[in-house]
């Protein structure tokens, strides 16, 4: 078992200006991290929440749904948005359209997206394979967002295959260009979300990566993992995705657990049901009420994960289409079923390894810095 003295001796997270404490980031997840759910994890701790992937392209278009995607919450400090792009002057200036209209106080950057509708194109976790054009988007992000003071960030995955890594050139090239932080998901992308996470890829582009913060991603589903995972690699912080599904609640044993504190129990049933009704409140703030029904339903799975719910119940709040219909569904849970051992594990999509789709030719010539044409991404992925 890894010692955490150590690492809960850490000198603090600091992203540009903006202190992390504890060291924690949610992952930008897409259909996942709107503004209430991210207000409802902020809730339960400190730490830096970003928003679901937003496209450069439809930034600089103002696209009206995007627009509306780049919505935060009064408290959240600072707001934190993720770019995807693949074209060093789009990406430009979607960043300086950010910063000069004061949308964002921290720029995220995804080139670790597996998707194949994203990879065919050249983008996500394809792109880091082209070093120069990678260098450039990174340079001129970097470079349109300084003026404001905004720290630009870059999240990538150990590369396209086994034999295809990218990570460390990723992390030397966005360090001398200026980022502010690297994060590595430590998967492939052929890997996509299936089999471990190799912790010990954060360990080496620690060892890299010398000026700037590493953040490690991939098999943080518990507060212990967290604590576990910068022991083992020397990472400076950690970012959550798939483990806080339907566990929002895990930010706030993560703040516990980065402040030696004893990590709370599990929430009894009734209490994850008082959670799910807050964060359809939220939705329904944002979104209205239609809306926030329809997205509330994909996360009714990971809620009630490991709980008594018999089938019957589970569909009908799968298919929930009013609050006052969710109340009532409420009131049919055993309340004082408490939080099952066997849900702390794996959530989310998992899926199966395979082969990643690139462009005709992309393996040819990494230093080839001709932009891709994958700029007709949606923004959320």
């Amino acid at each position: 078992m890894e010692d955490v003295t150590a690492t809960l001796s850490k000198p603090a997270l600091k992203i540009g200006p903006y202190q992390v404490d504890p060291p924690v980031v949610l992952a930008p997840m897409a259909g996942i991290t709107n503004v209430a759910f991210r207000q409802l994890c902020q809730e339960y701790g400190a730490g830096i929440y970003v928003c679901e992937m937003i496209t450069a392209r439809a930034v600089v278009e103002r696209h009206p749904g995007t627009m509306h995607m780049m919505t935060f919450g009064a408290a959240e400090k600072p707001r934190s948005m993720q770019l995807y792009g693949v074209d060093p002057k789009t990406m430009a200036e979607a960043v300086r359209i950010i910063v000069g209209e004061g949308l964002a106080d921290h720029i995220d950057s995804n080139f670790g997206c597996p998707v194949a509708k994203v990879t065919r194109k050249g983008g996500g976790a394809a792109l880091p394979y082209k070093r120069r054009l990678f260098g450039n988007i990174v340079a001129e992000s970097v470079k349109a967002a300084e003026s404001a003071g905004v720290p630009f960030t870059v999240k990538f995955r150990i590369g396209i295959d086994d034999d295809h890594h990218t990570f460390l050139d990723a992390g030397r090239i966005a360090e001398a260009e200026g980022a502010a932080a690297v994060s590595l998901h430590a998967r492939t992308a052929s890997q996509r979300y299936s089999g471990q996470a190799d912790w010990s890829a954060i360990a080496r582009l620690k060892e890299a990566v010398q000026t700037i913060p590493v953040l490690g991603n991939g098999d943080i589903f518990t507060a212990d993992d967290a604590l576990r995972m910068m022991a083992r690699t020397g990472c400076d912080g950690v970012v959550v995705g798939r483990g806080c599904l339907g566990r929002p609640w895990l930010f706030g044993e993560l703040e516990a657990a980065f402040a030696g504190r004893e990590v709370p129990q599990g929430p009894s049933l009734g209490e994850v049901a008082r959670v799910l009704r807050r964060h359809a409140e939220l939705l329904v703030q944002h979104d209205g009420a239609k809306k926030a029904m329809r997205d509330l339903r994909k996360h009714m799975a990971w809620y009630f994960m490991g709980f008594p719910v018999g089938s019957d119940l589970r569909r009908a709040f799968a298919m929930v289409s009013s609050l006052e219909e969710l109340d009532e569904l409420i009131t049919k849970l055993d309340h004082d079923a408490p939080f099952p051992a066997d849900a702390l594990g794996p959530r989310g999509r998992q899926g199966s390894p395979g082969k990643v789709t690139l462009p005709h030719g992309w393996l040819e010539d990494p230093d080839d810095d001709c932009v891709p044409e994958a700029e007709d991404m949606h923004s959320g992925g």
